[in-house]
């Protein structure tokens, strides 16, 4: 379990980011097309996963506008933000804002994410989604950063971030 903040508050996550050096979980997540990705659909490219509450909320939605301005100057990189939005509202909102680098996938159809990366938040106002935290992993499936945000309301550190994909 961590603990993390809303607005100040403390709040809890059912467990930890996976380790720096340890193999990341595999996962299941839905497209905003409601076709299913796994992480080995990714295998050989490193993966930043932009893991956020909501879409719905400002700093999710800076967050990724944020990775998929960025994530077009990477080379055999891919974002991928994870939420427990649908995919009808997390498509919305990319084609909205002209999303077309970053990939929105939903926890809609298969829960198990936010247990395996220790994120789904398990007390306050926001218990059931998840926590605000990025994890690289690199193209052999192994974690090569992560950052747990302490604090819901704030930015991750991009560059921390980017430096670790590129790296």
């Amino acid at each position: 379990m961590a603990q993390i903040t809303l607005k100040g508050n403390p709040i809890n996550t059912c467990g930890t980011l996976p380790a720096v050096g340890s193999a990341a979980p595999d996962f299941v997540l839905t497209k905003s097309d409601l076709s299913n990705v796994s992480l080995a659909d990714f295998a050989g490219r490193t993966k930043i996963l932009n893991i956020v509450p909501s879409l719905d909320t400002p700093v999710c939605q800076v967050s990724m506008r944020t990775f998929n301005e960025k994530a077009a100057s990477l080379t055999n990189a891919v974002v991928l933000t994870v939420s427990r939005d649908l995919p009808f509202a997390m498509n919305r909102f990319c084609e909205t804002e002209g999303i077309e680098t970053a990939i929105p996938l939903s926890e809609m159809g298969n829960r198990d994410f936010g247990a395996a990366y220790g994120m789904e938040i398990t007390d306050g106002p926001l218990a059931g989604v998840l926590g605000r935290a990025i994890v690289v992993i690199d193209g052999g499936g192994k974690v090569t950063h992560n950052e747990l945000v302490p604090e819901i309301a704030q930015e991750p550190d991009y560059d921390a971030a980017l430096a670790a994909a590129n790296g």
